[in-house]
């Protein structure tokens, strides 16, 4: 028997194309589930399963599998992590908030699973900036969309529950402390000595973007 090899037009159905067809399926069926009442509870107890889905994804199509990566990616797990511990028992960097029960497992009143969001939203940020030159401007850029990400984030969090803050208000104290720890962890993402290209990276991004926008509005919040 012969085996199939597609001819130069015809399209192919690769990797790539798979993964972002899982991007697509996975936020329109979360924007679908969110925002219907009936479903809500069921769909919000699978964030974590959602945010593990995105880190296997962006581990899946990372190159840079050099000794630097899994410094970065704890650096960037526990700086964003420990800032949270910081900021829930002072109220420091963000203001006071406290977490929900929403995205499961907690230690020490923080979820396990937020420290995999810093990851997951300093890796994409910076993903987005990898091809700037300068550093510190690099990693400015990257901070900064990962605050202004936080605030699309922000209302619907709490909305669902993720958490709640104190007299139902979100500081500005809390966009500042985003900026401030991106940066660091954006400054890390820079220095470390591993290829950043991810070809998931910008559409995964994107994605998330768009799933919390259109949640601002179907929610109305």
């Amino acid at each position: 028997m012969h085996k199939y090899v597609p001819s130069r037009g015809e399209p192919r159905i690769t990797k790539l194309l798979i993964a972002k067809i899982i991007i697509v399926a996975l936020h329109l069926v979360g924007i679908i589930g969110l925002s219907l009442p009936e479903y809500q509870d069921l769909f919000l107890k699978l964030t974590p399963a959602q945010l593990l889905t995105s880190l296997i994804l962006i581990l899946a199509f990372h190159k840079g599998w050099s000794d630097a990566f899994p410094i970065f990616a704890a650096a960037a797990f526990w700086i964003g992590f420990g800032s949270e511990i910081i900021g829930i028992h002072t109220g420091y960097l963000y203001g006071d908030y406290v977490y929900g029960p929403t995205l499961g497992t907690k230690l020490w009143d923080v979820p396990i699973i937020i420290g995999v969001n810093w990851f997951i939203l300093s890796y994409l940020t910076g993903s987005l900036f990898h091809k700037i030159p300068n550093d510190y401007y690099a990693a400015f850029l990257a901070a900064s969309a990962m605050t202004a990400l936080d605030y699309i984030i922000e209302p619907v969090a709490v909305a669902l529950d993720f958490w709640a803050w104190k007299f139902d208000v979100i500081p500005t104290t809390n966009y500042l402390g985003w900026l401030g720890v991106s940066f660091l962890i954006q400054l890390i993402y820079r220095k470390a000595n591993f290829e950043k290209s991810n070809p998931i990276a910008v559409f995964l991004l994107m994605a998330l973007i768009i799933f919390f926008a259109v949640l601002n509005l179907t929610l109305e919040v």
